[in-house]
């Protein structure tokens, strides 16, 4: 599942009239370049949710359809913006209808090498729940994990706030920055749904999902020492990629 419901409110002015999914980088729009980038892969069934200007991403996948070579099914989230967690809830019938196996998610905006054959193989060995890709790269945020690779937390470095709020480090915790890129086995999102239902609301981050349940889930992650990353999501990291993809 590629999500690409967002505002893109950091790319202003142009995702006042755009969304965010189809800004160009080298030219060539950003879903376009993750489906290929998937679809490399072997990737060729995917879910795209839409929500700002919804119709400009119908139309571009449409138009593509023949010449990207893959099944692509739309969630629509046109009547109201569910946010990371809830945009996958709603689209669990689109990624679980023909069988069980771990769907992969990736952000829309995130441009990298990651190796997602690899990713899912070592959520597969490891029995996780859930997969969570991170490297050593520079961010403001990051995600805490115990020297067996279980997620136990979140640490802001610019407020120094951490989540869960009573949390604490403990002897070999490692800190390690998100990549946007995760695998979910269908269990899990069968638990997001209930945690929704909890919560009384449809929209939520995934985020805050993944720290309410380290504990009762088996989230892991999987460490890439060599990933390189943009994310389009920033005006200057746009930039940079526009450079490289020139």
């Amino acid at each position: 599942m590629i999500l690409a419901a967002g505002l893109g409110t950091r790319l202003r002015p142009w995702t006042l009239t755009h969304p965010k999914a189809l800004v160009p980088v080298g030219g060539v729009p950003m879903l376009e370049r993750v489906i290929i980038s998937l679809k490399k892969q072997g990737y060729d069934e995917m879910v795209v949710n839409i929500h700002h200007f919804g119709e400009h991403i119908v139309e571009f996948v449409e138009s593509k359809k023949e010449e990207l070579g893959v099944d692509i099914k739309i969630s629509d989230e046109r009547g109201c913006l569910l946010d990371t967690g809830g945009g996958i809830v709603a689209a669990s019938d689109l990624l679980f209808g023909k069988d069980s196996s771990p769907v992969l998610i990736h952000n829309v905006d995130i441009l990298s090498n990651a190796d997602l054959n690899n990713l899912m193989k070592h959520h597969k060995e490891k029995g996780n729940d859930i997969t969570l890709l991170t490297s050593d790269r520079e961010s403001s945020r990051k995600l805490i994990f115990s020297p067996d690779g279980r997620l136990r937390g979140w640490h802001n470095l610019s407020t120094d706030e951490y989540r869960p709020t009573d949390f604490h480090s403990e002897p070999g915790d490692s800190e390690l920055g998100f990549s946007g890129i995760y695998i979910l086995e269908e269990a899990a999102v069968k638990k997001m749904n209930e945690y929704a239902v909890n919560l009384g609301k449809e929209a939520f981050p995934i985020m805050d999902f993944f720290l309410s349940e380290c504990e009762t889930l088996i989230i892991g992650e999987q460490f890439a020492t060599d990933l390189r990353l943009i994310d389009i999501g920033k005006p200057a990291s746009l930039k940079q990629a526009n450079l490289e993809f020139m």
